[in-house]
C-alpha cells in the first residue's frame, strides 16, 4: 500500500470560496445606492459643464467655457438661481420687484414683479437653463449668457418682448435692436412711462429719507420711506432676509431697527449691505 500524504489545511480557503458568494448577495445592495445616488444628482438637477467648478471668489473665474446648467430659480426679472448660485443675465436690465410703470392708459401696475413673472413661465417651457459664464459682478453673483434648453437666448427674448432693456454699459448696444422693435410695438414696458431700470434705482438712493414715527393711541411704530420698501429682517437664527412687496410672508414680517433690522430702496442696495433674498 502507498504512503498516505496529508496536505495541511487551508483555513484561510473557505473565507476565498465565499468572498463570490458575498459580493452575489452584496451587488443588488450596492446597484441600489448607486441608483439613489445618482437619483439624488439629478433630483438637484445642475452640473458645471467645465473641467472647474468655479468659486464665488472673483479671482477663480475667468474662462469663458464655463458654464451652469440646471433647472431655474427666478428671484427676479433679470437674476436667476441655479443650484444655489446667483446668476445676473449679461447686458440686460429689468425693472426692479419694486419698480412700478404705468399702462397705456396710464395707471400704475407692478413692472418689476409682471417681469420676474414672465421670465419664470418662459425658462419652465424648456428646461434646463444654461448660462455660460462672463464675469463676477460686484455682488459676488454669476454674470453669464444664459438660454433655454430648445438653444432660445433669454437676454433677446426678455427685450424682444419689452420685459427689460438693453444695458449699454454692458452689452456695447448689442441688444439696442431687439428693444427698438420692443419700443415700435409698444410691447411690456413700452406700452406706456416707465424709468429705465438703473434711473430707477438711482433715484431710490436719492430719496432716501429718515424713518418716520407714525403715532398710534398706545406705541408708536417706526414706519419706512415711501421709496424704499425692501424689508431687511434677521432671523432667529441670525440669517439676514430681505423680503420684497408680493412675497409671500411680506406683510407678516415685522422690522425692528434696534435689533438691526432695516429698511432698503432695492434688491440691489440690500444684497450689497449683505442680506439675501427670501425663498418665498
Amino acid at each position: 500500500m502507498g504512503r498516505v500524504v496529508k496536505y495541511p489545511r487551508n483555513r484561510r480557503g473557505r473565507r476565498r470560496r465565499r468572498l463570490p458568494y458575498l459580493i452575489y448577495r452584496l451587488l443588488p445592495i450596492v446597484i441600489i445606492l448607486g441608483m439613489t445616488a445618482a437619483a439624488n444628482f439629478v433630483e438637484r438637477g445642475w452640473a458645471f459643464v467645465s473641467s472647474k467648478v468655479p468659486s464665488i471668489t472673483t479671482s477663480s473665474a475667468t474662462a469663458a467655457d464655463q458654464t451652469l446648467v440646471g433647472p431655474a430659480t427666478v428671484i427676479d426679472g433679470d437674476t436667476i438661481e441655479i443650484a444655489g448660485q446667483r446668476i445676473r443675465f449679461n447686458g440686460i436690465d429689468a425693472p426692479e420687484s419694486a419698480q412700478r410703470c404705468q399702462s397705456t392708459s396710464g395707471k400704475s401696475y407692478a413692472c418689476g414683479r409682471d417681469a420676474a413673472n414672465v421670465l419664470d413661465k418662459f425658462l419652465a417651457a424648456s428646461r434646463p437653463t444654461s448660462c455660460r459664464f462672463v464675469d463676477w459682478d460686484q455682488y459676488g453673483r454669476f454674470v453669464g449668457k444664459c438660454a433655454r434648453a430648445d438653444g432660445q437666448s433669454v437676454q433677446e427674448w426678455l427685450v424682444a418682448n419689452g420685459n427689460a432693456v438693453d444695458w449699454p454699459r454692458y452689452s456695447n448696444g448689442g441688444f439696442a435692436a431687439l428693444e427698438a422693435s420692443a419700443r415700435a410695438a409698444r410691447r411690456g414696458v413700452w406700452q406706456g412711462e416707465f424709468q429705465k431700470p438703473w434711473d430707477w434705482r438711482a433715484a431710490q438712493r436719492d430719496q432716501i429719507a429718515p424713518s418716520e414715527v407714525i403715532q398710534s393711541p398706545s406705541f408708536a411704530i417706526v414706519g419706512q420711506s415711501a421709496a424704499c420698501n425692501v424689508k431687511g429682517n434677521i432671523s432667529r437664527k441670525g440669517k439676514r432676509i430681505y423680503h420684497v412687496p408680493g412675497q409671500k410672508f411680506y406683510d407678516r414680517t415685522k422690522i425692528s431697527e434696534p435689533k438691526g433690522e432695516r429698511w432698503f430702496c432695492s434688491e440691489d442696495e440690500a444684497r450689497a449691505a449683505g442680506w439675501r433674498a427670501a425663498r418665498r
